[in-house]
């Protein structure tokens, strides 16, 4: 299910699962043929060994084609889009309840929202 620090998650009972083990999760929603999907991965990457926290904060990549149950489940219909969980519920970030599109500076303001919590959350359980 992981590569690194990219948790590539080919259905929605693996995202779910991911939901149950980690606080707070990044879903980037892709597909191989999408040309801003391309752009936006080295960005999203970058973030997500920046930002990532184990059991506290997950980034993960939902390639569409192979997952359909997890787009269809959770209404995505474009991409690229990225969504953001809190204990598997979905939260607006920013007050953006999904980033659609190729938007790196929302995407970087989300994820560093997402990790000041993460941070939070650490030192609270210290």
């Amino acid at each position: 299910m992981s590569s690194n620090i990219l948790h590539h998650v080919s259905s929605l009972a693996e995202l779910q699962a991911l939901f149950a083990s980690t606080t707070y999760v990044a879903v980037d929603f892709y597909a191989d043929w999408c040309g801003p999907c391309k752009v936006i991965a080295p960005h999203y990457e970058a973030l997500a060994k920046q930002h990532s926290v184990p059991k506290v904060l997950a980034f993960a990549k939902v390639d569409v084609d192979r997952a359909q149950d997890a787009a269809r489940a959770l209404g995505v219909t474009a991409m690229p889009t990225f969504l953001f969980f809190k204990d598997g519920r979905q939260v607006a970030v920013n007050g953006q309840p999904a980033i659609r599109g190729a938007d790196p500076r929302a995407l970087a303001a989300a994820a560093e929202k997402l990790g000041g919590l993460a941070k939070k959350r650490v030192a609270e359980s210290s």
